[in-house]
């Protein structure tokens, strides 16, 4: 079973988006897809790096850790908020301080908003950047409007049925990711 780490990105008081990621580990976990980890950054609490992660002199132990996390996962979901039109800093903060980490890590993306476009025009942004940190980024997204109708403060979504449905394409791209990437090391 592949393990999945989940990065909720916003760390903002009162956040909406972190309600995808508990719904998504849940969905992931209850039907037997994957194993899943969240990885908060609200919890994390990272300041601003000055140099990637393989540069520094002295680490801390949390970039270590989550370095790790992403290293060891077998794919990757991203919960982006849009914030303006573009990302959070925080999630910014953290894609660049990683370098290798990312290398043909199967990553999803999931953009989330209080209004009616579901944060997609996040998407150009974010994927560009992960482009550029050569991570292997799913053709397919899972976008949330109305977020803080559309989920409790629990993760359970408003309408579980049409949401289950709809994530199912999403996690599939991100399985189908995971098990090419695994046949093409196995095939060398």
């Amino acid at each position: 079973m592949p393990h999945i780490s989940i990065i909720s990105s916003s760390i903002r008081t009162g956040r909406y988006s972190h309600r995808v990621a508990l719904y998504l580990k849940r969905y992931l976990e209850d039907n037997k897809l994957a194993s899943a980890e969240i990885l908060d950054l609200n919890i994390y609490n990272f300041p601003l790096f000055d140099e990637r992660l393989r540069f520094q002199k002295s680490p801390s132990s949390e970039a270590i850790d989550f370095a790790e996390k992403i290293k060891s996962s077998d794919g990757v979901i991203i919960i982006a908020p849009e914030y303006n039109g573009g990302y959070p800093a925080s999630l910014k903060n953290v894609i660049d301080l990683l370098y290798d980490e990312w290398y043909r890590k199967p990553v999803a993306i999931s953009t989330v908003s209080d209004g009616s476009f579901g944060g997609t025009q996040v998407l150009t942004s974010l994927q560009f950047s992960l482009w550029k940190m050569r991570a292997w980024t799913v053709p397919a997204m899972f976008p949330v409007p109305k977020v803080s109708e559309s989920y409790d403060e629990n993760g359970n979504p408003v309408n579980k049925e049409s949401t289950d449905k709809r994530v199912l394409s999403f996690i599939n791209e991100l399985l189908w990711s995971i098990e090419a990437k695994s046949l093409m090391k196995n095939a060398k």
